[in-house]
């Protein structure tokens, strides 16, 4: 079971409900996903498409957890204001989601990284109102720490930029912030957030000790939505599997399979020796 601040799920996947050519496409990938926690962009996503049908119709709020995010918020006055919205939005459903918040505060449209003054400065001041803030931001180590001691909920470092594809562009980076934030609390949740483009990609993440992986474009923008979401879904259970079964050290030179103390104890054996 995985825990963040008072919600506990048993998938360690997060998806979105953006950029879906069709809500029912949107519907059948969540539900093969396995996740039980997804997000809505409470500023950018459309609530009602051209038929007058609205996202909340195809979305069952008693089986997931929403997780609201201030995607598209350049400011920390803009990304506060838009995660009280999201909350009493929430609090009108009776969704679990309405203590929380994912919280993206940008510094430009060009690159979609976070703004970091500006992202300590939003958590800072929804923490003080009572949020449970799972804060989006880059791999950067340090901006990592200084978003734990601001009083995050989780730091959601991303793996490239939004929606790019990209992959785990900095392993070495990720591992660093997992060392850091885990520091004497081994239980604190980082999950990387944004840039998987594959399956391969979220097993990467997990297999570096990420305690779970938000994504969107990466199964919204596949051929095929509903396959790639149920790919995710394997690889990020194969992921966490393998990080849990502790891999063999990489090493220059190759070792046999079968040692030669083994083989000339066999060759004994078999000669009756």
């Amino acid at each position: 079971m995985f825990k963040i601040a008072s919600h506990s799920f048993s998938s360690r996947l997060f998806v979105g409900t953006g950029k879906y050519a069709s809500y029912e496409i949107m519907q059948q990938a969540l539900d093969v996903s396995g996740s039980e926690c997804i997000t809505v962009a409470v500023r950018r996503e459309r609530l009602f498409d051209k038929e007058g049908r609205s996202l909340l119709d195809f979305i069952d709020t008693q089986r997931y957890t929403i997780l609201p995010n201030t995607a598209g918020c350049f400011s920390a006055d803009d990304a506060v204001r838009v995660a009280r919205l999201g909350r009493e939005i929430l609090e009108q459903m009776n969704n679990p989601g309405a203590d929380w918040v994912k919280l993206e505060c940008l510094g430009d449209t060009k690159t979609l990284l976070p703004d970091p003054v500006e992202t300590v400065k939003a958590t800072e001041i929804l923490v003080k109102e009572g949020f449970n803030v799972l804060v989006y931001t880059t791999d950067d180590p340090i901006i990592a720490n200084r978003l734990k001691a601001a009083g995050a909920a989780a730091v959601m470092p991303a793996g490239s930029p939004i929606g790019s594809g990209q992959g785990i562009l900095n392993a070495n980076a990720i591992r660093i912030c997992l060392e850091y934030l885990k520091d004497g609390d081994a239980d604190y949740p980082v999950i990387v957030d944004a840039g998987v483009g594959s399956a391969s990609d979220v097993s990467f993440a997990m297999e570096l000790g990420a305690d779970g992986v938000l994504l969107n474009t990466a199964v919204a923008h596949a051929a095929d939505p509903v396959t790639m979401a149920k790919a995710m879904r394997y690889a990020c259970e194969a992921g966490r599997l393998s990080y849990s079964a502790g891999r063999i050290p990489k090493k220059l030179y190759a070792t046999a399979s079968s040692p030669m103390e083994n083989r000339i104890a066999m060759e004994k054996v078999m000669s009756g020796k």
